[in-house]
């Protein structure tokens, strides 16, 4: 007797994309993302990057049919969804395979890839439409195909709510998906068409940040919730969720459209564990020497933050410190807690602000001021620099959260590099203060240590 899978499993029948950004390579990511295994059939591989596809080679039709038959076969298909299908006999030979084993698909109607280069020939168009769409339990088209696929100009919501259910009607997928992505408007709106007519605006953010492999991913992540056993409706939503934070926290390369990036989905919770870990690693250390870290805690109490890398790390809940900080207590350092995401926006914008330039300088922790503290650090190998607050611009103090991250850029720029320490000479009511800026926060401790024995040795503290 066979048992139960141990997980979901979901088909990608899509093109190689050598540039890594859609098709079969976002399509893997985003199996993986939600812990789905990802299966494979191959219609075509694309000589592609960011700028454009430089040429396409298809698979023969019968050996697309075959790599589909072999899987389902063998290990068994939950969802499917196909991507780019090329012509008008790998279409055939996919609704073959649909047919013959009866798994749940999801049809992305890909026609031309982001640089606006054509993935579907013209006459492939009508045989998926009427092959392929009939066999779909969602059609996840964007306007340009929702407009070719229904035949009207989608202006705005109502027209895609429109051209949805007209595919619905004439074709019989049981849900319409227009997606809002090249629509107008300061939010993305997805419009989805499902049961007898009913309309479902997804609503989401539109958001900075790559968007090569979008439809990819977001077709993609629907088959792989519907293998996990969400409804279709749910299963829309959730992908709807799970693609703005694959674009949310893309990464740039190339020099055209840049990918979007489906890991970000497992990587933030990644990133936040080891992110924890560290610090608590560094704090160990610091509270090994906690009467000499006492000395260099200000009034306002220390804080150690570390970031997650630079294309995760988007606002304060994305670094990693202390709540409560790090207090002087009885003439010893001592952290008040367990370091978590957002426990700091102090140092925290320092730390982002650092990011911007010097993507590697990911924590900091800020000390107390001493005079002289510049000449002691600066012999001792330390880079220095620092900014003045009395020189800071009115726009940017009108505006919250702006004067750190403005101090950090002007301190940067003065010297030229990333410093080891910046130094704030503070403002009427403002404390002075440093900054140790690190790539780790065990970086970050080692510089503090450091710094400590050289004002030892001065007898700047004892």
């Amino acid at each position: 007797m066979v048992g139960k899978p141990q997980i979901p499993r979901a088909l990608t029948i899509a093109g190689v994309d050598s540039g890594g950004g859609a098709g079969i390579a976002a399509d893997l990511k985003t199996f993986a993302a939600l812990q789905v295994h990802g299966l494979v059939a191959v219609t075509s591989v694309t000589a592609q990057n960011t700028l454009g596809v430089f040429g396409i080679h298809d698979i023969p039709p019968s050996m697309v049919e075959l790599q589909i038959d072999v899987v389902a076969e063998d290990i068994g298909v939950d969802a499917a969804k196909t991507g780019m299908l090329s012509n008008p006999g790998i279409v055939r030979s996919v609704a073959r395979s649909v047919k013959k084993h009866g798994f749940p698909l999801v049809v992305d109607p890909v026609i031309f890839a982001k640089s606006g280069d054509r993935l579907l020939v013209e006459e492939a168009v009508e045989v998926m439409a009427k092959e392929l769409l009939p066999l779909a339990k969602v059609v996840t088209p964007n306007k340009f195909e929702a407009e070719r696929l229904s035949g009207i100009k989608i202006e705005g919501l109502e027209d895609a709510e429109k051209a949805g259910k007209i595919i619905r009607e004439k074709y019989g997928p049981e849900i319409v998906v227009v997606k809002g992505g090249h629509l107008s408007g300061d939010k993305s709106i997805d419009i989805v068409i499902h049961g007898s007519g009913n309309v479902t605006m997804l609503e989401g953010p539109r958001v900075d940040g790559c968007t090569h492999g979008t439809g990819c991913s977001f077709s993609a992540a629907i088959a792989a919730y519907i293998a996990k056993g969400e409804d279709l409706l749910n299963a829309v939503k959730k992908a709807k969720e799970f693609v703005t934070i694959a674009i949310e926290r893309s990464y740039k390369v190339g020099k055209g459209h840049c990918p979007v990036n489906p890991t970000a989905y497992l990587e933030l919770d990644a990133e936040r564990y080891r992110a924890e870990r560290l610090v608590e690693e560094a704090i160990a250390i610091i509270e090994k020497r906690a009467e000499d870290v006492a000395k260099l805690i200000p009034e306002v109490q220390s804080n150690l933050a570390y970031a997650l890398p630079h294309y995760l790390a988007k606002s304060p809940r994305d670094v990693i410190a202390i709540p409560g900080r790090i207090v002087n207590y009885m003439g010893r350092a001592k952290a008040s807690g367990p370091p978590r995401p957002g426990a700091s926006s102090h140092v925290a914008r320092g730390v982002l602000a650092a990011m911007e330039i010097y993507p590697e300088y990911r924590a900091a922790m800020n000390i107390r001021y001493i005079p002289g503290l510049e000449d002691i650090a600066s012999k001792a190998g330390f880079k220095i620099s620092w900014y003045d607050r009395r020189e800071e611009p009115e726009d940017v103090k009108r505006k919250e959260g702006a004067s750190i991250p403005w101090g950090v850029r002007t301190a940067i720029n003065r010297i030229g590099s990333m410093p080891d320490i910046i130094i704030d000479y503070g403002d009427f009511g403002k404390e002075p203060g440093a900054k140790i800026f690190g790539k780790d926060p065990i970086d970050v401790v080692n510089k503090l240590l450091r710094l400590i024995e050289e004002l030892k040795r001065n007898k700047t503290i004892s």
